[in-house]
């Protein structure tokens, strides 16, 4: 499949998304979903190992990756993610796919699974349980915090916000902020995280994606968006994973509601070894699920669809 990789581009009203499309032209279409601060070469060693019929359409969300960023005076939120997503898809004319996400990727998805809900057919969720809430207590602190760090950032001149590294020093930089990377991953997300500038290596995202999202939900809210999807679910989740690296551990308490509610609707949970960035460091633990589910889930049905016609 190593030689069916093309570059996309969709014009967006302040720029463009960009991105990676693997795979056959008429395959049954998969959008994969990045997770916070990476971009679509998250999914570079993964895909090759999944099933060829499928058409693999890997997005760098919006201020990640080569995709623009938003505007000046914006807020990166998940409703603005979704409609990213929307955006994307109408471009493309897509009307059924399936849907990869990771981390915040997997939020997005599930959100957009519960708002689209005839347009998805499966959703896989990597070390992801659906859209994590907010403690009700913390949702006004949370959201004050995101809108001073915004305000402060305005106050920078554009030399206060230039970083400029040599590419050793963001390989170090990177691993040093995500220690689930291994250097061999690092190495992939720096293809298109990495822009070259006077005097090295700036990182490619938006240095605003880092602010406290100020958009946040309940638990009931969670758990009502999560009971709107039809779509069948694949969750994958790890034993180092995501409980681990949440930023905000007053959220640990709701992951075992988002297993529960994932559970209840006879969705499906498998746990793997490994720590976050599984799927990019070592993709042969997880791709044998992935596979299978997408194989049951979509190329079954579709054929099975085709028979009863």
């Amino acid at each position: 499949m190593a030689a069916k990789v093309s570059e996309l581009c969709v014009p967006v009203p302040w720029g463009e998304i960009r991105g990676r499309v693997w795979g056959p032209e008429h395959g049954r279409p998969v959008l994969c979903l990045h997770g916070w601060a990476d971009n679509c070469g998250a999914f570079k060693t993964l895909i090759p190992l999944l099933p060829k019929e499928f058409r693999y359409i890997a997005v760098d969300l919006v201020g990640h990756g080569l995709s623009s960023h938003r505007p000046p005076g914006h807020f990166y939120s998940l409703p603005e993610y979704v409609t990213d997503v929307l955006r994307v898809t109408d471009a493309l004319q897509l009307r059924k796919f399936s849907v990869i996400g990771h981390s915040m990727g997997g939020d997005v998805a599930g959100m957009f699974s519960a708002l689209y809900p005839e347009m998805v057919d499966a959703l896989v969720l990597l070390d992801n349980y659906g859209i994590l809430p907010t403690d009700s207590k913390e949702i006004c602190k949370v959201a004050r915090q995101g809108m001073d760090q915004i305000l402060q950032f305005e106050k920078k001149t554009e030399e206060e916000k230039r970083r400029v590294y040599t590419y050793e020093k963001a390989v170090e930089r990177l691993l040093a902020a995500n220690p689930t990377l291994s250097e061999r991953s690092v190495h992939i997300l720096l293809e298109r995280g990495l822009v070259q500038v006077e005097g090295g290596f700036a990182f490619s995202r938006d240095l605003r994606v880092n602010f406290k999202n100020i958009v946040r939900i309940s638990l009931e809210q969670s758990l009502e968006i999560q009971s709107r999807i039809q779509a069948s679910v694949l969750a994958v989740l790890t034993d180092k994973g995501f409980d681990k690296i949440l930023s905000e551990p007053a959220q640990r308490k709701f992951t075992s509601a988002l297993l529960e509610g994932l559970k209840n609707r006879n969705h499906t949970v498998v746990w793997v070894p490994g720590d976050h960035h599984v799927h990019l460091n070592n993709p042969e633990v997880i791709a044998p699920f992935v596979s299978d589910f997408l194989r049951t889930k979509v190329l079954s049905q579709s054929i099975n669809r085709q028979h009863k016609l």
